[in-house]
């Protein structure tokens, strides 16, 4: 296990299930640490993938056919999206964030269990205490060569219907060994304040091997057709655990280097690390860059749930 000892989390039991806290606003420019104190565990019914999602091995084997797959399912996969290079860079780039490398950047946040002995970690142990970093990519030139690159950009225009892509959101998610927790199953557009109605695509790019125990991501096919699913607020922004109980989800191993393109309506979530291996991620969203964010957070809460006002993804 790198860095934190954490045998308490292993052995602690899975929480009950949620029939249906405001999460703290992570975004900060103070030096203090950002804390995340939501749920550890889970009941493990909730993550049992039934296979292995569809996917192509470049970003050149594209076409018309994965197109229409990816409207119909709501996801795509791209095995290889990027090479063991591109991989290592942004790794370092991320590394280098997260040691306080660039002083100016302080979106970082902190798994709640780490908070105690934060203070006496040294460096490399601190890559084990992250939850979460976000909006880094004007401070980290290589993070952004992996969002702004050329052949993911013409990706994400053909599946926009060929308009031009915006890049809104950044970040990156870190699940350390055994430490780090859920994100609970819900669609990434109950985050948002776009029109409804407005494509929004996320990407999520492996920089460790991403498996099944160590918390890749989980989803629901098709979904995304039916429209927005009304969250609450329980271990996080969620949708009820008794609307994922008995549904068959699909699972998105990748290597380092695979991507997966997927629908902001599409219903995904992730479970613990189980495993004694690192998973470090980036995730990037992009909407049509002709489409403009509401004023406020009105339409989105009609769609998706009036307890949503402050939640951020």
């Amino acid at each position: 296990m790198h860095g934190i000892s954490t045998q308490e989390f292993a052995t602690m039991s899975p929480v009950a299930l949620i029939p249906c806290p405001l999460l703290p606003n992570f975004m900060s420019t103070s030096a203090a640490p950002i804390i995340d104190h939501g749920s550890d565990m889970h009941a493990p019914e909730l993550y049992q993938p039934s296979g292995v999602g569809y996917g192509v091995e470049h970003f050149e084997d594209i076409g018309p056919e994965q197109i229409e797959f990816f409207n119909e399912q709501g996801y795509l996969i791209v095995r290889q999206a990027f090479n063991p290079e591109e991989v290592k860079q942004a790794l370092q780039g991320l590394v280098d964030l997260i040691m306080g490398k660039v002083p100016d950047f302080t979106n970082i946040m902190f798994e709640a269990k780490a908070q105690a002995i934060l203070p006496t970690l040294g460096l490399e142990a601190r890559q084990d205490a992250v939850r979460k970093l976000m909006f880094f990519v004007e401070y980290e030139t290589r993070l952004k060569a992996i969002s702004h690159h050329p052949k993911l950009i013409k990706a994400i225009t053909t599946m926009l219907g060929n308009r031009a892509p915006h890049m809104f959101q950044d970040m990156a998610l870190v699940k350390p060994p055994r430490l780090g927790r859920e994100k609970p199953w819900h669609q990434d557009n109950a985050y948002f304040n776009y029109p409804q109605g407005t494509p929004v695509i996320g990407t999520w790019t492996a920089l460790d091997e991403a498996t099944i125990e160590n918390g890749c991501m989980q989803f629901m096919p098709g979904q995304h057709k039916q429209g927005p699913q009304i969250h609450f607020q329980r271990r996080d922004w969620q949708i009820c655990d008794t609307n994922i109980l008995g549904q068959k989800s699909v699972a998105a191993p990748l290597k380092p280097g695979g991507m997966l393109f997927f629908s902001g309506l599409l219903p995904h979530g992730t479970p613990h690390n189980s495993s004694e291996k690192r998973r470090r991620a980036l995730q990037f969203h992009y909407a049509p860059a002709d489409v403009s964010t509401l004023p406020d957070n009105d339409e989105r809460l009609k769609h998706f749930g009036s307890e949503g006002k402050d939640v951020t993804c």
